[in-house]
């Protein structure tokens, strides 16, 4: 019957010499079940005081270091028709190597001789610029004739003015001369008629004194007008003197105009070569544009345009390049509250998409198939996710990133912080709190804080 009184009968009845009683005894495997339990308990408190290692948990993809190794589109910088491919997907081209040919859409260049004619009209114009140039220097010359030539003729008005200067003076001599002759004659006249009157002289010498007389007045009037004619010579020579300044001042300035307006169309002669040069020198690239020119060596991955005869614009992407020589890094993104943690040269553990890894977050010794790297840039602006994104090379020489791995192949990562016991890593993750941080240089039993000052990794 089933025991379910309170009352006991094991005291009354000797169980040692029942066999039932022996099998159904639950004793020890109560025992050894408390042992497990308290042994488990034991081992649970003491794994709560285990150093546990902090850390943040980040995802991203692969990418290169270098800008220039990352995939690159390569653009058409002229507008054209496909006429011609010379590779296709998949295919490795070297740096200078020919991707398409395209022919020209635009009505103003299909003249074959465009070069030919742009080069003979630069020649016109160098010719044009090189006549405007003589004429400039022949006006030069001009110029400086005519001021010699006013020199020679202020110096000749000069002289002039010289010579009748003493010309007035020699005629001023001779008036002076005349005016004593004509008194002595009118003097010896009126003594000579005196005599005449009281018959002393004849009329002989009377008619000579009178004759003598008007001779004398003759030259002094001629004389006069002798002196007046050289005053008047001396006033035309020092009026043409102060007069022959403007007369060439204007002659000059007439061709200094002259020499202004041509060096004036020498410099419009200019512009317009220069322009020309520039059309010509943009005549002679776009040439060396219809052929499309990987500008690096890499795989064609992807091609935009297909087919022969498709037109393409400027600024167009024609195919995508990867180069296959790059230095691999891993671009990943954290959280806003964990951006102060991170920092330039800090730990990375990084598992690769397709390797296996077996991977211990608190406890990264006893990780398998994780790669270690190291923070060289952190961005100060956030992606579109409000994201922060870091980027990461490998650190280890002797164990580099796998040589399989792709651009843009998925990564997930850790950044090992401080060593914390279990317990209180339990504790952060229920609060929410963010990881504890601290830098390998500060002193012992000090702790400082690290403010978030981001660099560029060059």
């Amino acid at each position: 019957m089933l025991n379910i009184s309170n009352n006991s009968i094991l005291d009354k009845v000797n169980t040692k010499q029942l066999k039932s009683f022996q099998k159904n005894n639950l004793l020890r495997a109560n025992r050894m079940f408390s042992i497990w339990l308290v042994v488990l308990l034991i081992a649970i408190l003491i794994s709560f005081f285990l150093p546990w290692t902090q850390n943040i948990q980040m995802k991203g993809k692969v990418t290169t270091l270098l800008p220039e190794q990352r995939p690159q589109d390569v653009n058409s910088a002229i507008a054209g028709r496909i006429e011609k491919w010379y590779v296709r997907e998949g295919d490795l081209v070297q740096k200078g190597d020919t991707i398409a040919f395209l022919s020209e859409v635009k009505a103003e260049y299909f003249d074959p001789k465009l070069l030919e004619r742009a080069s003979n009209q630069i020649a016109a114009k160098q010719g044009s610029m090189d006549s405007y140039q003589q004429k400039a220097n022949a006006l030069d010359n001009q110029i400086s004739a005519l001021r010699l030539e006013l020199e020679f003729k202020k110096k000749q008005l000069q002289n002039k003015i010289q010579q009748a200067e003493f010309k007035q003076q020699s005629q001023q001599a001779a008036l002076n001369q005349a005016e004593v002759d004509s008194e002595i004659a009118a003097f010896q006249y009126r003594r000579t008629d005196t005599l005449y009157q009281k018959g002393i002289k004849s009329l002989s010498d009377l008619e000579n004194k009178r004759l003598k007389m008007q001779s004398t007045n003759a030259k002094l009037i001629t004389t006069k007008n002798k002196l007046q004619e050289s005053g008047n010579d001396l006033s035309i020579a020092q009026l043409a003197l102060q007069t022959i300044d403007n007369e060439y001042n204007n002659k000059i300035a007439k061709s200094q105009s002259d020499k202004f307006s041509t060096l004036s169309a020498q410099f419009e002669a200019e512009g317009t070569l220069n322009k020309l040069q520039n059309q010509y020198a943009n005549y002679d690239q776009r040439n060396n544009m219809y052929y499309i020119i990987a500008p690096q060596s890499g795989y064609i991955t992807k091609t935009m345009k297909s087919g022969i005869g498709e037109m393409i614009k400027e600024g167009d992407k024609i195919v995508t390049i990867v180069p296959y020589v790059r230095d691999l890094a891993v671009e990943m993104y954290v959280r806003p509250m964990d951006l102060p943690l991170m920092n330039t040269g800090q730990e990375v553990r990084l598992v690769f998409d397709g390797w296996q890894a077996f991977i211990i977050s608190g406890w990264s010794k006893f990780s398998f198939g994780t790669y270690s790297g190291e923070v060289v840039a952190i961005d100060n602006i956030p992606n579109a996710n409000s994201m922060y994104r870091i980027l990461i090379k490998s650190n280890q020489p002797d164990l580099p990133f796998p040589e399989l791995l792709r651009v843009g192949a998925g990564v997930q990562g850790i950044a090992l912080m401080k060593d914390v016991p279990v317990w209180y890593e339990l504790w952060r993750q229920l609060n929410g709190f963010p990881p504890d941080f601290y830098e390998n240089d500060i002193k012992k039993n000090e702790s400082k804080f690290k403010p978030p000052v981001k660099s560029v990794a060059k």
